[in-house]
C-alpha cells in the first residue's frame, strides 16, 4: 500500500482512476452473471468483493492520495463496491430460485399415488408353518380339530393310559391350575383333542390336531416353557402300521422334500406299538457316520435326527373313549412344530421364534407367508 503524503507517484495510484473501477466493476458484473449456481456465485462473490478482491485493493491505494484527491476518489470506490454488491444480492435471488425451482421438479412427489402407510407385517413363521401342516392333512380329507388349553387331568393322562405313578404327572414336568385339587392343568400335549375327537365324533374319525401346550420346561437355544405340537389320529377298520408310514412319509416329503425316514421303535402309553419317527440328517446326509474327519454337529454323527413319536393306538385309549378296540384300530402320532421349523430352516436357537423380530420371520424360507 502506497504511504500517505502530499507527494504522490500519480502512476502509483492509476488503478484508482475512473476508467479501471469501471473496469473493475464490469468484471465483477460479469463474473455474476456467469454464474450458474448458488456454489459459482459464492467463488465469484469471494472473488470480486472479498478482502482481496480488485475494489478492496483499490480502496487500500486511497491513503495513498493528496487531501484534496481523496474524497473524490473514495465515492467513486464506494459507488462502486455499492453496485457490485446490488448485482451481488440480486443475482443471489435469481440464482437460488432457479436452483430451489430445479430441486423441486427433481424431487417432486406425486401425491395422487396409492401408498402403504405403515411397514408390512409378516405371519409368525409357528402360524405359516401350521397353516402349511394342517394343509397336507386336509388336502388328504382329513379334519381340523381344536381344544381347550386348561385341560382335565383326566382327559390329558388317564384317558391316554398314562398313570397316575406317571413322572409326567408330577409338578415338575406338568403346570396344574390352582387349586390342584380341581385336577386342572395347562395342556401338556394336544392329545387330550383326539379323546375328545372320539367322544364327539362318529367313528371313523381321521383328524390332525395342532394348538400350543405347556411344560415346566426351562428357557433355553432347545427348550421352551410354551411350544406348538400337531397330532394326528385315525381310528377305522383295518388300520395298521403300514398305513401309519405311509401317512407320515407323505408328511415328510411336504414339509423337506426327498428325504429318508424310519421307525425306531420306542414306548409310549397310549400307543402299542410305538415307534419314534427319524429323518435322515439334511446337513450331512449319513456320511458322518463312521468319519471321525467329517463329524456332524447336527445329528451327533448318528446320521438321523428324531422328529417325533408314534404307533398303533392302544386299545385301552380306545376303550376309554368308547370305541370298541376288537373292530376299530388306528394310528396317532405327533410332531413338534418348532422342531420342524428349525429342521426347514437350519435355525440354532428356538428363542429366536418367541421375540416378536419380525425380521426373523421374513427371513425364514416359505413360513411367513
Amino acid at each position: 500500500m502506497s504511504g500517505r503524503g502530499d507527494n504522490y507517484d500519480p502512476k502509483q495510484v492509476a488503478v484508482l482512476s475512473e476508467e479501471a473501477v469501471e473496469e473493475m466493476v464490469a468484471d465483477a458484473l460479469a463474473a455474476f452473471e456467469a454464474a450458474g449456481s448458488v456454489a459459482e456465485l459464492k467463488a465469484a462473490r469471494a472473488a470480486h468483493t472479498g478482502e482481496k478482491s480488485p475494489l478492496a485493493l483499490a480502496n487500500r491505494e486511497i491513503g495513498a492520495l493528496p487531501p484534496q484527491a481523496r474524497k473524490e476518489t473514495g465515492r467513486r470506490i464506494g459507488q462502486a463496491r455499492g453496485r457490485v454488491n446490488q448485482a451481488l444480492a440480486a443475482r443471489q435471488e435469481v440464482v437460488s430460485a432457479a436452483e430451489l425451482d430445479q430441486r423441486l421438479v427433481a424431487e417432486a412427489v406425486d401425491v395422487t399415488l396409492p401408498m402403504d402407510l405403515h411397514p408390512a407385517g409378516a405371519i409368525h413363521p409357528i402360524t405359516g408353518l401350521i397353516d402349511l401342516m394342517s394343509d397336507v392333512f386336509v388336502a388328504m380329507g382329513w379334519e381340523i380339530a381344536e381344544g381347550p388349553e386348561v385341560e382335565a387331568e383326566w382327559l390329558n393322562f388317564d384317558a391316554l393310559n398314562i398313570h397316575a405313578d406317571h413322572p409326567a404327572r408330577g409338578t415338575t414336568d406338568t403346570l396344574f391350575v390352582d387349586p390342584i385339587e380341581n385336577h386342572q392343568l395347562l395342556r401338556t400335549h394336544t392329545s387330550p383333542v383326539q379323546i375328545r375327537s372320539l367322544l364327539d365324533r362318529p367313528l371313523p374319525v381321521y383328524v390332525v390336531c395342532p394348538g400350543k401346550v405347556y411344560r415346566a420346561d426351562e428357557f433355553d437355544a432347545t427348550h421352551v416353557p410354551v411350544f406348538h405340537q400337531i397330532e394326528g389320529l385315525c381310528v377305522d377298520k383295518g388300520i395298521t402300521m403300514a398305513n401309519l408310514k405311509g401317512t407320515l412319509d407323505h408328511l415328510a416329503t411336504s414339509m423337506f422334500g426327498d428325504i429318508r425316514t424310519r421307525l425306531r421303535p420306542n414306548y409310549f402309553p397310549f400307543t402299542e406299538p410305538s415307534a419314534e419317527m427319524d429323518l435322515e440328517c439334511f446337513v450331512c446326509h449319513g456320511e458322518s457316520v463312521g468319519n471321525p474327519e467329517r463329524p456332524c454337529r447336527t445329528c451327533r454323527s448318528e446320521g438321523w435326527i428324531e422328529w417325533g413319536g408314534c404307533g398303533v393306538v392302544n386299545p385301552r385309549v380306545l376303550a376309554a373313549a368308547g370305541v370298541d378296540p376288537d373292530v376299530y384300530s388306528g394310528f396317532a402320532f405327533g410332531m413338534g412344530i418348532e422342531r420342524t421349523l428349525m429342521f426347514r430352516n437350519n435355525a440354532a436357537d428356538m428363542r429366536d421364534m418367541v421375540e416378536g423380530d419380525i425380521r426373523f420371520s421374513r427371513s425364514l424360507k416359505g413360513e411367513a407367508r
